[in-house]
C-alpha cells in the first residue's frame, strides 16, 4: 500500500511539473508571436491615397505640403484645389459637366483626426469648394452647408464668386440637350469624384472629397460625396475610407462607413471595400440603376495599409508613400462592363 502511495505521490508531482514547464513554454511562445504580430503590424506613414487619375497631381501637392510641416487638413486642401481648378478634369471644379439646366454645381466635404467635419453642398460660382468645406469645419457651429446659405458663406469668408462653366462644357451641354438622355457612365473615360485619404507623420488619419458630380444631373441634385459617412468616413483609431461612382447607390448603404466598421471589426482595407461593394451589388442587380452602375472603393487603415476594390473595371486610385513613391494602382473588381 506504501508503495502505491509512493508511485501515485511521485506521479502527480511529476505531472504537475511536466505542466508547468508545458505552461511556461506556452506562455512563450505566445508571447513571442505577440511580438511578432506587432512587428508585422508597424505603423507605415505617412500615406496618401486618392481617386482616378487626377488623384496623382493631387497627392504630389499634398505630399509636398505634408513634407513641409503644414497640418494634414492644409496638405489635402492644397492637392484638391489642382483637380478643381483644371478645366481638363470634367467632373471636379471648374470645368466640370454641368447639370441638365448648364449650371455647374459643387459638392465638397473635408474630415480631421478628431471627427470636426466640414462640407458643402448645391454650391455654385467658387473655384474651390474644399477651402469652402474646412471654413465650415473651422468657422461654424455647423457640419454642412448647402447651396445660397453655402454661397452667401463662402462669399462672407472672402471667396470671388466667377463663372465655372467653360465654353467646352458649355458646348457638351448643348449637345447633350439635343438627346437629353440621362446615364451617368462614370469610368476611367469620364472621371468622377476625387476623394483622398491620408495618414500624417504622427499617425493620424484625415480626408477630403470634392465634385461637380454626375454630369446632366436634375438641378438641386446632391450625390453622396460631401456627406459624411457616405462619400467619406473616418475613425482615428480604425481607418478611413472613401467612395467613388453612383452617389445614390453610396447613399443608400452608407458605404464609407460601413467600410471603416468592417475595418473595425478586424478586416482589411481590401476586404473591407469588397465586401461593401457585392452589399451594393446585391442591393442593386434588379435595380434600374444596374446597367451603368460603378461604384468604387479606396480604403486607408490605422497602420498605413491601403485598397481599393469597385464595382465594374476601370477604377485606378493614386497612392503616396516613402516606400514606393508616387504611383497609379489599378483596382480589383466584380464584373466587366460587358456584363
Amino acid at each position: 500500500m506504501s508503495n502505491r502511495r509512493d508511485f501515485i505521490k511521485k506521479t502527480t508531482l511529476g505531472t504537475l511539473a511536466i505542466s508547468s514547464v508545458v505552461g511556461v513554454s506556452s506562455f512563450a511562445n505566445t508571447k513571442d508571436e505577440e511580438q511578432v504580430v506587432l512587428t508585422e503590424k508597424k505603423q507605415k506613414k505617412p500615406v496618401i491615397i486618392s481617386t482616378w487619375n487626377h488623384g496623382l497631381p493631387a497627392n504630389k501637392e499634398s505630399w509636398k505640403q505634408l513634407k513641409d510641416g503644414k497640418p494634414a487638413l492644409d496638405a489635402i486642401e492644397a492637392g484638391m484645389k489642382i483637380p478643381e481648378a483644371d478645366p481638363t478634369v470634367r467632373s471636379v471644379g471648374y470645368g466640370g459637366y454641368p447639370d441638365r439646366e448648364g449650371k455647374v454645381t459643387l459638392d465638397a466635404c473635408i474630415m480631421d483626426h478628431n471627427s470636426n467635419c466640414g462640407s458643402v453642398c448645391f454650391l455654385q460660382g467658387i473655384m474651390h469648394p474644399i477651402s469652402v468645406a474646412k471654413k465650415v469645419l473651422q468657422n461654424t457651429p455647423h457640419v454642412m452647408l448647402a447651396g445660397q446659405g453655402a454661397l452667401q458663406f463662402a462669399l462672407s469668408e472672402g471667396f470671388k464668386e466667377e463663372n465655372l462653366l467653360t465654353p467646352e462644357s458649355e458646348k457638351d451641354w448643348k449637345k447633350w440637350l439635343e438627346d437629353s438622355k440621362y446615364k451617368p457612365v462614370i469610368n476611367i473615360e469620364n472621371h468622377d469624384t476625387i476623394s483622398m485619404l491620408m495618414l500624417d507623420q504622427d499617425g493620424n488619419l484625415s480626408g477630403g472629397c470634392t465634385t461637380s458630380g454626375a454630369a446632366w444631373k436634375m438641378h438641386g441634385r446632391v450625390g453622396d460625396s460631401p456627406i459624411i459617412g457616405a462619400g467619406l468616413f473616418l475613425d482615428n483609431e480604425v481607418g478611413a475610407a472613401a467612395a467613388t461612382g453612383l452617389g445614390e447607390a453610396v447613399i443608400r448603404t452608407a458605404g464609407s462607413a460601413m467600410v471603416v466598421e468592417l475595418m473595425r471589426q478586424g478586416k482589411s482595407p481590401f476586404d473591407a471595400c469588397k465586401e461593401i461593394t457585392e452589399r451594393i451589388y446585391n442591393k442593386h442587380k434588379s435595380h434600374k440603376d444596374m446597367e451603368y452602375l460603378q461604384v468604387g472603393f479606396i480604403a486607408l487603415n490605422k497602420n498605413g495599409e491601403h485598397a481599393g476594390y469597385s464595382l465594374r473595371s476601370g477604377f485606378n486610385f493614386a497612392v503616396s508613400d516613402d516606400e514606393k513613391g508616387h504611383r497609379m494602382e489599378d483596382a480589383k473588381f466584380k464584373m466587366s462592363w460587358d456584363k
